[in-house]
């Protein structure tokens, strides 16, 4: 259940190793510093000035005349820092006037009901440097204005500011740094998914951290490796293919002097078919991704075109394309791998549907025919180069290259093809690619 909720990027995961703690421990910090420090002295403090008030009260009340009374409330003032006054007749009300933002009125509250055994009422609310305490007496009430610094601790506030500040501070600075080191690892992911698309990045350049660097020249290092092979491969794929069309077009230019007769002929069809395998052979080793430079085209009009080639008056094959579809990608490989899924469903069908789907992030080209079809533990093995089945398929020309020539085109461009049971009745083709 939590791994559903929690973040799947890298960056995400890195903020949140990192940043969560620093939260976790300045949380922890306040919790201590208010439940254990600030409330303790604020404690300490509301007593101090209940006790203080007690004791002016019973001064006050112990006073024989005015005078003396004056003198008391003068004392207060002077030693104390306790603006005082008498209000004859008055009573004192019944509801405290509270302030919300105050954490500690409960403690004020409770440290004057165990100093004053008479009626009491404060507020918190009204005055911003004063507290005022109205005490019950037997001919009015006593008014208290004590500084609120001395009642409460205030300095909670400001280090609540310098706490929340200091976490902004150092989560930004470890969110810019985590930035820059998943920007490289990122760039990295591109660079090595470009060029599994057959693309180059020329400008990539190892960054960041040592192992991010140390992966990077790893990857340009594999690359130039690949680049190598590939170049070797094309050049030795030419070779061979000049080395066996010689001998070939000896071999027809000699049966071209033969009478005709039953042998020549025969020949003649073996000679035909060492052509057609050598050209599968040499079209299915050459490199897929690099037939053509990535462009931008429609692919509707792609797969229009590939029907017009393979079926011009649309007797067998049929379309349902979603509209215009903008695609990047090499519009010669994926006119190969569409024209290999309708060439293979004509085959063993009488009748092909091609449909267009664009279901983000991708785009699903579906072939669908009404053929014998191919049975479910056997789909795999048709993506094998060189694999025909002893099914209704295999009795069909070909050296069994189509499919895999198909998954080679799909894959170069960061997708897949998949088989399954068409509506149809035969084989369903889908080839998913990134939109």
């Amino acid at each position: 259940m939590i791994k559903r909720f929690l973040p799947k990027s890298l960056y995400a995961r890195v903020v949140l190793i990192v940043i969560l703690p620093i939260f976790l421990m300045q949380s922890v910090i306040t919790y201590v510093f208010f439940e254990r420090h600030w409330d303790t002295v604020t404690a300490n403090q509301s007593a101090n000035i209940a006790g203080q008030v007690s004791l002016l009260t019973r001064l006050f009340e112990a006073a024989p005349d005015e005078e003396a009374r004056r003198e008391v409330v003068k004392l207060a003032f002077e030693n104390l820092d306790i603006s005082t006054r008498f209000e004859r007749g008055k009573t004192v009300p019944r509801a405290n006037k509270l302030s919300a933002f105050n954490l500690y009125n409960k403690t004020l509250d409770r440290q004057l009901r165990e100093e004053l055994d008479r009626p009491f009422w404060f507020d918190t609310k009204s005055w911003p440097v004063y507290v005022e305490i109205r005490v019950q007496t037997d001919d009015g009430y006593l008014v208290f204005l004590p500084f609120r610094d001395r009642v409460f601790a205030t300095t909670g506030p400001v280090f609540v500011l310098w706490l929340i500040g200091t976490s902004l501070l150092l989560g930004s600075i470890a969110i810019v740094f985590l930035r820059n080191q998943v920007r490289s690892i990122l760039r990295l992911a591109a660079a090595a998914e470009a060029f599994g698309r057959g693309r180059d990045m020329p400008g990539f350049r190892p960054s960041g951290a040592t192992e991010v660097r140390r992966a990077g020249r790893a990857f340009i290092a594999m690359r130039e490796r690949l680049k190598r092979h590939l170049e070797q491969r094309t050049t030795m794929l030419a070779g061979v293919s000049h080395d066996l069309r010689t001998p070939l077009t000896r071999m027809k230019l000699a049966l071209a002097m033969l009478p005709d007769n039953a042998d020549a002929e025969e020949l003649r069809r073996d000679v035909v078919e060492m052509e057609k395998m050598i050209e599968s052979y040499l079209e299915f080793a050459s490199d897929i991704s690099s037939a053509g430079e990535p462009e931008v085209f429609d692919l509707s009009a792609l797969i229009r075109e590939t029907i017009d080639d393979i079926d011009p008056g649309n007797e067998r094959v049929s379309a349902e394309l979603a509209g215009s579809v903008r695609f990047e990608g090499r519009r010669a490989a994926l006119k190969r791998a569409i024209a290999n899924l309708v060439g293979n469903g004509l085959k063993y069908a009488d009748h092909v549907c091609i449909t267009l789907h664009r279901r983000a992030p991708f785009v699903e080209i579906i072939v669908d025919d009404d053929g014998a079809g191919i049975p479910a533990d056997r789909r795999r093995d048709v993506f094998k180069p060189f694999i025909r089945l002893d099914e209704a398929r295999s009795s069909k020309e070909g050296v069994g290259l189509g499919l895999a020539i198909v998954r080679e085109v799909a894959r170069s461009h960061g997708g897949e093809v998949t088989l399954d049971d068409s509506p149809l009745g035969g084989l369903r083709a889908v080839l998913k690619l990134p939109a």
